[in-house]
């Protein structure tokens, strides 16, 4: 779906904005309707969302797609 570069950032904001709301993954899991696992696969960066689930995770984490995938800093 996204870059690896990208893909990196993703990981790292998606960890960073979970940390930040005091989130654990299992609990991002349940508010995302998705197994804690796969938030492990996205914070390593070992896996990618489907777009769906992008758009998902920013509402939940309430940040643009854009911030989530590196686009802009805001």
């Amino acid at each position: 779906m996204f870059h690896n570069i990208n893909m990196n950032k993703f990981a790292e904001r998606v960890r960073e904005l979970r940390m930040e709301k005091g989130l654990s993954r299992k609990e991002l899991a349940e508010k995302l309707g998705t197994l804690q696992r796969n938030i492990s696969y996205w914070e390593l960066g070992q896996r990618e969302c489907g777009f769906d689930m992008l758009i998902k995770i920013s509402d939940v984490l309430d940040v643009s797609v854009d911030y989530l995938l590196g686009k802009t800093d805001y």
